[in-house]
């Protein structure tokens, strides 16, 4: 039995949820070694990241960027496009957002300001991702190759335009100046005071939302079954009447405009500003999302929530154990892009070998 022989249940929950018990026990195994108890670091991890309200609004707030990225990433997978551009896309439709709220934040009402602002964020990131994908679609530059150049002259770029332009008089810290109130994203704590202090706020829903579209377009439409049927079999795909080059162009604007939309929560639920370096790592996340979530939408909800709680835990983590240094998240994170990623069918004979014996 080959792996794509495995009934779905097998690839879709059983083969994640072993790869990410193994990357938990070499994570084990390294707690253990640093000289600290595993199952006590397990528990600290989940009581601050889910038990305590404040700590599981957290997860949620960074769940609901990982989600952009996490989308941005399966869109383009399910058209056979490896997008790691995430990172610089999130990072100039933080751009693209900041720019219309510094025009029009004296001026315009939160209803009218707000969306905006997730236009801008889109647009933006949608541009960015536009001659990688031409690139792919017209010249053949694969599409890996280009992403990861345009990582880093979005990082660049964004380095001169807010040193250089946007830093208030005076100011030494390399941001943006503060919205007005107008331009910040509704808090949840609002409504639920139980939540506490935190930054969680409506782009949790909207996250939600872009999921339930995602599934729709991708499961339950024509151009979905285009989408995916470009992602299995180009050369198919191509004599059924699809044009490749578009379905590349677009899919790759469409993976854009999500990987900006991720800058939402960052900055207009959170910060209120732009400052350097704001995306923090949110776009390479959302690869393990992708994988780990098989692109599908519950799986990358789950994933994302996970990669949150994980955010969020880790920080307590490394204050209450000594010896866990911060940098143990970036690890166990790692660990599950390893498992889930490169090592993905680790388990597939094994699991397609008991299916056997019970026949």
């Amino acid at each position: 039995m080959m792996n794509k022989d495995l009934p779905r249940w097998a690839t879709a929950f059983v083969m994640p949820v072993l790869n990410l018990l193994s990357a938990m026990l070499v994570t084990a195994l390294v707690i253990h070694l640093l000289g600290e108890s595993p199952t006590e670091s397990l528990a600290i991890l989940v009581n601050s990241a889910v038990v305590n309200p404040e700590g599981l609004s957290y997860t949620l707030f960074y769940a609901s960027t990982f989600i952009f990225t996490g989308l941005a990433v399966s869109i383009a997978m399910q058209a056979g496009l490896f997008n790691i551009g995430a990172e610089g896309q999130m990072y100039v439709g933080g751009l693209g957002l900041t720019w219309a709220m510094l025009a029009f934040d004296s001026s315009l009402p939160a209803w009218a300001l707000i969306p905006l602002g997730v236009l801008g964020a889109a647009v933006f990131g949608a541009l960015w991702s536009f001659l990688p994908g031409y690139l792919q679609a017209k010249r053949g530059s694969h599409v890996v190759v280009t992403t990861i150049m345009f990582n880093f002259i979005a990082s660049q770029l964004m380095n001169f335009l807010i040193v250089k332009y946007m830093i208030p008089a005076g100011e030494q810290n390399p941001a943006s100046r503060a919205f007005a109130a107008a331009a910040e994203m509704p808090r949840l704590n609002q409504w639920f005071p139980v939540l506490g202090e935190t930054p969680f706020n409506i782009s949790f829903f909207l996250a939600i939302i872009a999921l339930v579209i995602y599934g729709v377009v991708v499961s339950r439409s024509a151009w979905g079954f285009k989408l995916r049927a470009t992602g299995l079999n180009q050369h198919a795909a191509h004599y059924a009447g699809i044009r490749i080059s578009k379905m590349i162009i677009i899919v790759m604007l469409i993976s854009g405009a999500l990987a900006g939309l991720g800058a939402v929560n960052s900055i207009m639920g959170s910060t209120h500003y732009l400052s350097l370096n704001f995306v923090g790592g949110a776009g390479f996340i959302g690869i393990a999302i992708a994988l780990m979530g098989r692109q599908h939408p519950v799986g990358i909800f789950l994933s994302a929530v996970l990669f949150g709680a994980l955010t969020q835990g880790g920080f307590d983590l490394s204050l209450e154990k000594q010896n866990i240094p911060p940098e143990t998240v970036i690890l166990i994170q790692g660990l599950i892009i390893l498992f889930c990623g490169a090592m993905e069918n680790l388990y597939a004979p094994a699991i397609a070998k008991v299916l056997n014996l019970r026949k």
